[in-house]
Order: structure tokens, then C-alpha cells, then sequence
């Protein structure tokens, strides 16, 4: 990029490292991207980014929040009144906070139910659900998941960790269908639920299978967290390799100082394989398992990006534990990869040639 004193100021005050090259060393790196599995791609806007996050206060973080904070990107918080009003077409990347779409409430009844926090988060649920003229506050979660698949159909752009992913889908493939238990909303679950399940409207996964039980942490047998717990904390997973010239969005996406990251567990953790639609693209994964870590795929004129796990530099994040404290970790291989996605909506896409 041009050199100015306001880019150079800024790179000293955070401790950014920059060289001031000539012409002659622009060709050189150049003729090194033609030579190798590089590209070069034009970054054109800054885009212009949206965080789901609750209004009430929540007992944990998120981390796209955190990176997006920390490396200084503005961004703008959107609720479900927000989505259903159609802001979400203002925004180029929209980030999904960890939230349960199926309409269980992250399944925190049988440990938290007696929390202010909790009580704190139904109550608004059903407030906002009943002011938007819904009878449930899951069909209000549902009808917020619909609205931000058809974001993505018409060319929006969407990242999402941990639960976000499944819950979505969950609640794409049910819809209408009473898939919540009766302490949450008094009533009983349709004893048909599965089979009525419709793959088709998903966006990433298909053929699981839900775990409604209000006592079990789990919503669905996508989730490999029990599996990588066994494996421990000193697992790793794979970042695969792409040709820049030829699929640059996902290589893009997957840049690194390193193709090595350490295991990080979620409420989603990972998504099995076995469960991913055919045009899912596995972008990261544990090698000799069944879990995909990191994946992405096209939707419409859209595309998803989605990675398990809850924080990159914490193997297990409890609730009610402190923020990550980035600038303790500088050079997050895992942290990295959140703010990839960033470049995602700012690169123009190219034609290949015929």
C-alpha cells in the first residue's frame, strides 16, 4: 500500500512491524506470488460488518467480538427485531453471536434456570416475541434463522462459531414444528419431530438427528465435544491447502503462520462429516476423525463460513470465565482465522478465464 505518515504512525503506536520497499522489490514479490501457490487479490471496501448479539448482559464472551474490538474494525450490534425488519441487507459480513436458534435457550435450563442472567434472557425473548406477534419465542428464533438464510441467498455474507451453526440449521429443518421441551415452553414436544425434519431448507448440514431433552447439553449428534474431549487439550487440528489461483477464497480463508491448531472445545465443538451437505467445503480438520473443524460453502449468490469451538486460545471456556485478553495473545493461529473472514466480503471475485 502507498506509504503515508498517518498508515506509519498508527504501525508504531501498536507495535505493527513495516518496511518501505521500492519498485524494484514490488516486482520482485510479485514475480514470487506468479511463481508459487500465491495471488494477488484487490481489497476494495472496508466492508461493513453486524454482530447478533443479545441486548440482555450474558456470563460470557464472543469471540469475533473480541478480535473485531481488538484490531480496531467498527462493527454494529443487531438483535432479532433488527433481522426481521430487513436490516440485515445494510451489512456485507454478518457475524452470528452464540445464540440458540432452535429455541431452547442455549439448553442451560438444567444448570442455570435459577440464574438472574437466564431469567433475564427468557423474559426478553418472550417480551420481543410477543411485541412481533408470536405466540412462542421459538418460532420467533425460527423465523429469525429463515430471515438470515435468505441474507445469505441474495448475496450476504455470513460467519458464525460454536452452537450458531447447528441451531440454525435445526432450526431451518423444523420450522413450525414444537421441537422444545415443556419446561420451556409449557407445552409438550411433537412425538413426530424427526420425521418431519426438512433437510432441504438447511444450509450446511443434513441427515442428523435432534437431542431435545432439555437435561442434555447436546442439540444435535453433529457435535463432536465429547469425542474431543477424550482426545484432550493437546490435539490439533489441520488446516487444509488450496490453490490461491484457483479457489483464492478459500485459501484466503485459511492463511496462517502455521497449519497447526491447537483444539478448542464449544457447545459445538466440531461437525461430523458424515453430516455436512455436499457443497461444504472442509477447510480445517482433526486428521483420523470424523470432525470437521472449520468449513465454508455457497449459498445463492452467498456464502457461510462456520468454525467449532467457542475461543481460540482457551481449551475449555466456562461460563461466567473472563474475557480473553488478546493482547496477551498476539499471534493467534485460531484468532487468525476469525479475522480472514473480514477480507472475505472486500475481495473482488474474479472471472476465470475460458
Amino acid at each position: 500500500m502507498p506509504y503515508t505518515k498517518v498508515v506509519a504512525d498508527w504501525c508504531k503506536q501498536r507495535g505493527v512491524l513495516r518496511e518501505i520497499i521500492g519498485p524494484a522489490e514490488v516486482q520482485a514479490i510479485y514475480a514470487t506470488i506468479e511463481e508459487s501457490n500465491m495471488d494477488r487479490v484487490v481489497l476494495e471496501k472496508a466492508p461493513k460488518i453486524a454482530v447478533y448479539i443479545p441486548p440482555t448482559s450474558e456470563p460470557w464472551d464472543d469471540a469475533v467480538s473480541l478480535a473485531l474490538e481488538y484490531a480496531e474494525i467498527p462493527y454494529d450490534r443487531i438483535w432479532d427485531d433488527d433481522v426481521l425488519s430487513g436490516e440485515l441487507y445494510k451489512y456485507d459480513w454478518v457475524h452470528l453471536h452464540h445464540e440458540d436458534f432452535s429455541g431452547q435457550y442455549g439448553k442451560f435450563y438444567r444448570n442455570y434456570r435459577a440464574a438472574p442472567w437466564y431469567q433475564a434472557m427468557v423474559k426478553a425473548d418472550l417480551v420481543l416475541a410477543k411485541r412481533l406477534g408470536y405466540d412462542k419465542a421459538w418460532k420467533m428464533k425460527h423465523a429469525v434463522a429463515l430471515e438470515i438464510k435468505r441474507y445469505v441467498e441474495q448475496g450476504g455474507l455470513l460467519f458464525a462459531m460454536c452452537s450458531a451453526p447447528i441451531t440454525l440449521d435445526i432450526a431451518l429443518s423444523a420450522l413450525d414444528v414444537d421441537i422444545i421441551p415443556a419446561e420451556i415452553d409449557g407445552d409438550g414436544i411433537d412425538p413426530n419431530y424427526q420425521d418431519k425434519l426438512d433437510f432441504s431448507r438447511t444450509i450446511a448440514f443434513e441427515k442428523f438427528h435432534l437431542i431435545p431433552d432439555i437435561y442434555v447439553y447436546e442439540h444435535s449428534d453433529v457435535d463432536v465435544t465429547e469425542d474431543a474431549i477424550a482426545r484432550g487439550q493437546n490435539s490439533f487440528f489441520v488446516l487444509q491447502e488450496f490453490s490461491a489461483k484457483y479457489d483464492y477464497v478459500s485459501a484466503m480463508l485459511v492463511q496462517n503462520h502455521t497449519k497447526l491448531i491447537r483444539e478448542f472445545l464449544g457447545q459445538d465443538t466440531g461437525f461430523r462429516r458424515k453430516y455436512l451437505k455436499r457443497n461444504v467445503v472442509i477447510l480445517g480438520l482433526v486428521p483420523g476423525t470424523d470432525e470437521a473443524k472449520y468449513i465454508r460453502g455457497e449459498l445463492g449468490k452467498g456464502a457461510f463460513a462456520y468454525l467449532g469451538g467457542h475461543d481460540p486460545e482457551q481449551f475449555v471456556h466456562y461460563v461466567g470465565d473472563k474475557p480473553t485478553n488478546l493482547s496477551e495473545h498476539k499471534n493467534s493461529p485460531g484468532y487468525r482465522l476469525i479475522l480472514n473472514n473480514v477480507l472475505f466480503p472486500a475481495a473482488r471475485k474474479k472471472k476465470l478465464k475460458t
